[in-house]
């Protein structure tokens, strides 16, 4: 069995919702998995924010501007009076629903609530076009499987126990549909994998069920070697690692959810991108066997980045002083994405700032703190191995003429990163590529 993700902009109008059959096989076992219509999380949690500020005009007029674009999109969708009718009565209970919070106490408990409105309209109209079209398919809840833990962590046996039994009980060659990104958590609210989750989800599925392979469909043909609104020339990257994929999602390859590699790693599930646009793509194949060896494959770069830089002469020579550095971020359950060290001073980067003036009170405590905002990091992805010679120097020499503030090589056989300011990325991901490739 495959799994099948479509993103917003792949569900973002009717005529791509009806050009999801020039690729889905109905007469193929796969489970489809949809995001929400491109547009409508944003939306959503604009509407969040209104009920949250307690300005419910706001949230009211909000609610009927996003109801009228989906009033359109289901005249282009369907054809008969009876999908017609199904349809306006799906909207209409989706977005009267969400007009009910004004009359109750709005917490982040209902917020997700409303967010997970956007997969389940997007599942049930799609469902509800196959059944205009007499295209058989069972629409699967993914509240019914999908759960997280109390650490937010995807809980595998979990999907396995609840999926399992949902699709045997089904006949062979079913289409089946289902929502990305909304889950429950431990409680057994409504909650979320966080946003780009419905790749998530569909990995998680893929190794629940041990799938032959998941599809990741968006709207380009592809992971590239950098980034194609950036620098010119660039070639999509037909076969990938698992730990190379992971590296080049986590440092800013938009076109994959970060999360997502790591089930299909551990289960060994094949996952495939390819280009909604253009079905005929190679695309990107990310497995266990990865592509080339001793060779880089790819630049990415992450935004949003601050780096803390702690400077103290009590860590010379001080076992333990790390752990106790270290302890002060977990915490805040702030993840660090670099790290440098000398003698007398650690630097390291984040990219959730929440907590940050928090994090910075506790650090003082050790020594000197400055903190640089708005810093990016730009991550250079490949084969780094021990037997493999001269790449870190090729990548350093290709940004020697940028005032470069933090390195990171040697941690992993899969990167190597800098540091620099916002303001530089765009000539570092311009120099690196006319360098390496």
């Amino acid at each position: 069995m495959k799994i099948l993700k479509f993103g917003g902009t792949s569900v973002g109008s009717a005529e791509r919702i009806k050009g999801l059959l020039d690729i889905v096989n109905p007469s193929e076992r796969q489970v489809v998995v949809l995001s929400a219509v491109s547009g409508t999380t944003n939306a959503l949690v604009e509407i969040g924010q209104a009920y949250l500020a307690g300005d419910k005009d706001l949230a009211k007029d909000l609610i009927k501007k996003h109801k009228d674009k989906y009033e359109d999109l289901i005249k282009e969708l369907f054809k008969t009076e009876a999908g017609y009718k199904n349809g306006k009565s799906l909207i209409d209970s989706h977005f009267n629903f969400i007009e009910s919070f004004a009359n109750e106490i709005f917490t982040p408990i209902e917020d997700k609530i409303i967010l997970a409105q956007g997969e389940l309209m997007s599942t049930a109209l799609f469902h509800f076009h196959l059944t205009e079209i007499n295209v058989p398919s069972i629409l699967l809840p993914a509240l019914d499987f999908m759960k997280i833990d109390e650490d937010n962590e995807p809980v595998v046996d979990f999907i396995t126990e609840r999926l399992t039994p949902l699709l045997a009980k089904s006949p062979e060659n079913t289409l089946f549909i289902t929502q990305g990104f909304i889950c429950r958590n431990s409680f057994g609210e409504v909650d979320n994998l966080r946003r780009g989750g419905s790749d998530y989800t569909a990995s998680l599925i893929g190794a629940a069920i041990g799938a032959e392979e998941v599809q990741i469909w968006t709207d380009i043909d592809g992971m590239h070697n950098n980034d194609p609104r950036i620098v010119k020339n660039t070639t999509p990257i037909a076969h990938l690692s698992f730990d190379e994929a992971a590296e080049l999602a986590y440092f800013g390859a938009k076109i994959l959810h970060p999360q997502s590699v790591f089930p299909a790693q551990k289960y060994n599930v094949p996952v495939r991108l390819l280009n909604t646009m253009d079905p005929q793509a190679t695309g990107t194949l990310i497995s266990k066997e990865g592509g080339q060896k001793g060779s880089i494959r790819a630049i990415a770069a992450k935004d949003g980045i601050t780096a803390i830089h702690i400077h103290s002469s009590r860590m010379l020579l001080a076992y333990g002083f790390l752990r106790r550095v270290f302890e002060i971020f977990e915490r805040y359950k702030t993840p660090i994405d670099m790290i440098t060290t000398s003698e007398v001073a650690v630097s390291v980067t984040i990219d959730d700032t929440k907590n940050l003036l928090d994090i910075i009170k506790e650090v003082e405590d050790f020594g000197t703190v400055s903190v640089d905002e708005h810093q990016t990091i730009v991550c250079v992805v490949g084969d780094f191995d021990l037997n493999t010679h001269g790449y870190a120097a090729r990548v350093l020499d290709a940004v020697k003429h940028l005032p470069v503030r933090m390195i990171s090589y040697g941690g992993s056989d899969y990167n190597v990163s800098v540091l620099l300011d916002t303001n530089h990325k765009v000539e570092a991901l311009r120099s690196l590529h006319n360098r390496l490739f």
